[in-house]
């Protein structure tokens, strides 16, 4: 869920009613249903370390302009199509808001480190039998 201090404006998504594609005979042909959500991260109000997460996504809706383009076409209603976009585009928000895990040193266990060299011996003894063969 998004806290009260990250929130996405809806000022600043643009919205473009577009036709849907795939099956839907002839409503996909005549009816724009389909909408494009566009985000400038840069021209966005979110905070700047949270900016600078989004921007550094590997994900295939970020332009390398920093705009997110999410495309939704899941319902026949274009209301839906608005909701649905702007809601996936806040769970983005939100994923990246969380923070990092941080990750604990820890030592191998001595099971662990007896299976490993027990391992390696085993292998070591395969490699030792392929020399020559001595009389």
């Amino acid at each position: 869920m998004l806290t009260k201090s990250i929130k996405v404006l809806e000022s600043e998504v643009e919205f473009s009613a577009i036709r849907a594609q795939g099956a839907g005979g002839q409503n996909v042909n005549k009816v724009s249903s389909a909408v494009h959500l566009r985000f400038d991260i840069r021209a966005s109000s979110l905070p700047a370390h949270i900016q600078e997460k989004l921007l550094a996504l590997q994900d295939q809706r970020l332009t390398k302009e920093g705009v997110i383009v999410i495309k939704a076409q899941t319902s026949r209603s274009q209301e839906q199509n608005r909701i649905d976009a702007l809601c996936r585009l806040n769970e983005l928000v939100a994923e990246v808001a969380k923070p990092d895990k941080v990750r604990r040193v820890t030592r191998p266990t001595l099971g662990s480190n007896r299976r490993r060299l027990q391992g390696k011996t085993i292998r070591g003894q395969v490699k030792a039998l392929r020399g020559k063969v001595q009389d």
